[in-house]
């Protein structure tokens, strides 16, 4: 009798051992798949998409920022994004270089000409390239909720 306890503590124990160590496994892949849980729940929401498409497209129009903005200003941008370098990896690569991106700026209109750069990245994150234009009031006004109007500012005036 003695030894059917101590197996079944044994069992218990190893159980228990195992659902909080896969717990901690998910929550880790989920913290790598979302790194800003909180911006892409605002975008997905608000523009009714995936949470990947969230997390590539606003990687792709913060990579486009901190191509435009100096270091100092990018520094402030990033520190007011939880998750940045996450979301900055989760940017896809554009296929056809800079030279095929360049030569869709016509027929991007207004606001979005100005993003022909990351069109490549949302076309392979399945959206049209004129969605990136969507992203940028939602990036912005949750750039300015944690960094302030300054920072927010910076942001909005790069990804025109």
């Amino acid at each position: 009798m003695t030894n059917i306890i101590r197996i079944t503590l044994i069992t218990v124990c190893l159980v228990a051992c195992f659902e909080v160590a896969s717990g901690h496994a998910q929550e880790q892949t989920t913290t790598d798949k979302n790194p800003s849980p909180e911006l892409v729940g605002q975008l997905t929401k608000e523009l009714s998409i995936t949470p990947e498409q969230a997390t590539g497209g606003a990687g792709a129009l913060f990579g486009l920022a901190k191509t435009r903005l100096k270091p100092a200003e990018f520094s402030q941008v990033s520190k007011a994004v939880p998750g940045m370098d996450g979301l900055l990896n989760a940017a896809p690569k554009p296929k056809g270089g800079a030279s095929a991106l360049g030569s869709l700026s016509p027929s991007l209109p207004g606001k979005a000409g100005g993003l022909a750069q990351v069109a490549g990245s949302f076309k392979s994150l399945g959206l049209p390239p004129e969605m990136a234009s969507k992203f940028v009031p939602v990036l912005t006004k949750f750039v300015e909720s944690k960094g302030g109007a300054n920072v927010g500012s910076l942001l909005a005036g790069v990804l025109k």
